[in-house]
């Protein structure tokens, strides 16, 4: 199968199953009166596939490795399909709860597309497609607003699930009749007691992040999810520790440019999604507030449109930008970028071309950065964990972007100023979410300067013999590894 196809294809299946992360937000508002439901209840279609989609990454992945690529990217493709079908064909809440649920599972294929990149495509083509892999999960999120506005405008509701069960049925079909199988296979055992307490402690901290708004900070049950999460990992990490072919690989995960890349990760997750909730309200809130542009919905969803396009243009470049100069500086460039850019927009966002190539220069920082982090970790992994180490990354820019939503909605609910009797987050609270880009970003800056360089590594790998296990079989296994270390 041409490169080209098969980066092509893995992409493809990225941005769809990245627009399900947003596809039901414009909605919303209009849940309640279609269902029959609470505000509260239909706030459970976000939440079920965040929860699907974290729960599954990594068991999909560590199963990918274990099975076979392609049958799990099917797999994964599948149940987003008929998720989607069961959604639009149901027409109750219960159905569509479900379907949303399933649909969550399609945000596993992202890691496993980049492990069959890393097996298949030519070295000179390696960066660029894993790049544009990892982009798709900021591309998705970003289009996914608009996309779905329109449709919904347009055609009803049922539409968007029409088109994501259509999408998904045409993309199964092209796997099934242009991907080959990867080669690369390690059969083991599938650790069971290890996968349900990880899902055990990924609920628990899921839910409140993104419950807490509508429980209360300090209510029982957002105290009672994270004392079971904390439990829950005290459990886990010994499980792990001592199971011989465990669900995480903690070993693997702890090491230095692993670690410090994962943490590095959820910064710029955290980042890129206040970028989208950030310009939203700047676009759509009256200008009475003192920072607001009052854009019409479907007029403020088009203006987005560009910082999703500027995270696909800038894949590519950030390809050749690893190719040239390596991952840990990539990740420095694309943190730093992000941090500048919010910076500038603390003092610039009274004009809608303004508040655009604001959103526009974050969304670029954020394509390099993305692509930076799976070549950083795929070059300390074994090949044996390609896929689960990138589903644990994938995982923690999850966490990330969970925790942005629920912090700024904190922020935007503490400062806030009355217009015309309706309440908005004030100028403070607008001021204070930028400054929260800043620190962010400067986080993740600051722990990428301590990722060890390629030659650092392998030394750490030799004096901890993990380098037959870590990054010398990452590197020593294949020529096309070479041009993704960092």
């Amino acid at each position: 199968m041409p490169s080209w196809l098969t980066m092509g294809v893995l992409t493809l299946c990225g941005m769809v199953v990245s627009l399900q992360q947003t596809l039901v937000i414009p909605l919303l508002p209009e849940l309640p009166s279609i269902l029959g439901v609470s505000t509260g209840d239909a706030s459970w279609l976000v939440t079920a596939t965040l929860l699907t989609g974290a729960v599954a990454t990594p068991i999909v992945a560590r199963t990918a490795d274990m099975y076979g690529k392609r049958r799990m990217l099917l797999v994964a493709l599948s149940a987003m399909t008929v998720g989607s079908l069961v959604a639009a064909l149901g027409g109750t809440f219960l159905s569509m709860l479900i379907g949303r649920a399933m649909q969550g599972f399609g945000a596993s294929l992202i890691p496993v597309g980049m492990s069959i990149m890393r097996d298949q495509l030519p070295k000179e083509k390696l960066a660029g497609g894993i790049a544009l892999m990892s982009a798709t999960l900021g591309i998705g999120s970003a289009l996914g607003l608009p996309l779905s506005g329109v449709l919904y405008s347009a055609f009803g509701w049922t539409s968007l699930f029409w088109s994501s069960a259509l999408a998904g049925a045409v993309l199964i079909l092209t796997l099934l009749l242009v991907l080959d199988e990867s080669s690369q296979r390690f059969p083991g055992r599938f650790d069971v007691p290890g996968a349900l307490v990880l899902t055990i402690i990924l609920v628990s901290v899921l839910l409140p992040l993104s419950k807490g708004a509508s429980w209360g900070w300090a209510s029982g049950q957002v105290i009672g999810s994270l004392a079971l999460a904390a439990v829950s990992l005290a459990v886990w990490i010994p499980l792990q520790l001592r199971t011989r072919e465990p669900m995480v690989n903690l070993r693997t995960a702890v090491r230095r440019p692993v670690l410090l890349t994962n943490v590095s990760s959820y910064f710029v997750g955290f980042a890129m999604f206040l970028n989208s909730l950030v310009t939203t309200q700047q676009l759509q809130v009256p200008t009475d507030t003192g920072y607001g542009l009052a854009l019409p919905v479907a007029v403020a969803g088009l203006a987005m449109v560009p910082g999703g396009l500027m995270m696909l243009v800038l894949s590519p470049v950030s390809g050749r930008m690893i190719n040239r100069w390596g991952g840990k500086p990539t990740l420095l460039n694309g943190g730093a970028v992000m941090g500048l850019t919010y910076l500038w927009r603390m003092f610039n966002h009274d004009a809608v071309r303004e508040v655009v190539l604001g959103n526009m220069a974050v969304s670029m920082g954020s394509a390099i950065a993305f692509a930076a982090m799976p070549t950083l970790i795929m070059a300390s992994a074994p090949r044996s964990e390609t896929a689960s180490a990138n589903g644990l990354n994938t995982l923690i820019r999850s966490l990330g972007t969970s925790s942005s939503s629920a912090v700024t909605a904190l922020v935007f609910a503490s400062l806030t100023v009355t217009v015309d009797g309706a309440v908005f987050p004030s100028g403070r609270a607008m001021a204070l979410a930028l400054l929260l880009g800043v620190a962010v970003c400067t986080a993740s800056v600051l722990f990428t300067v301590f990722v060890p360089g390629r030659e650092r590594a392998g030394k750490e790998d030799e004096a901890t013999g993990a380098g037959a296990s870590g990054s010398a079989r990452a590197r020593g296994s294949g020529d096309e590894d070479e041009k993704v270390e960092s």
